[in-house]
């Protein structure tokens, strides 16, 4: 079972009948975040294998996983909202156990990004569970 906050989009995209909805929805959950300090936009925290710039920023804090980030492409940054909210809070041994690829297919992302923006993805999920699986 993934984070309450996540299962609350899952909730919300049972209501948004068409992908335009839910690509807005995405977008506006990407708004919505703090911006990433510019200090920490630097190559130790950008992921690569994205087609745009991406940052991710993890912590761990007696032993919660957590992580901001940003990027420069609006849905982009959407997706990294999301993302936050499956991982966000979790006990930093249990980042390992999130079946990120699962979780997200309950919002039929997949279908609708781009292969650019699904290898992104994917690649931002493999940098959060590096971390976890280091930090655990």
């Amino acid at each position: 079972m993934a984070q309450p906050a996540f299962e609350e989009i899952v909730e919300d995209f049972e209501f948004l009948d068409d992908w335009e909805d839910r690509y807005r929805y995405v977008i506006d959950r990407g708004k919505a975040m703090e911006p990433l300090d510019e200090a920490l936009k630097v190559p130790a925290t950008k992921v690569e294998g994205c087609a745009s710039q991406v940052w991710l920023h993890p912590r761990i804090e007696t032993g919660e996983f957590s992580f901001d980030g940003d990027s420069d492409a609006m849905i982009v940054r959407g997706l990294i909202a999301v993302l936050r909210c499956l991982y966000n809070g979790l006990p930093v041994q249990a980042v390992t156990d999130i079946d990120a690829e699962a979780e997200l297919a309950r919002l039929e992302l997949h279908d609708h990004l781009s292969s650019q923006r699904s290898n992104g993805l994917k690649a931002m999920v493999q940098r959060i569970r590096n971390v976890g699986a280091d930090a655990a």
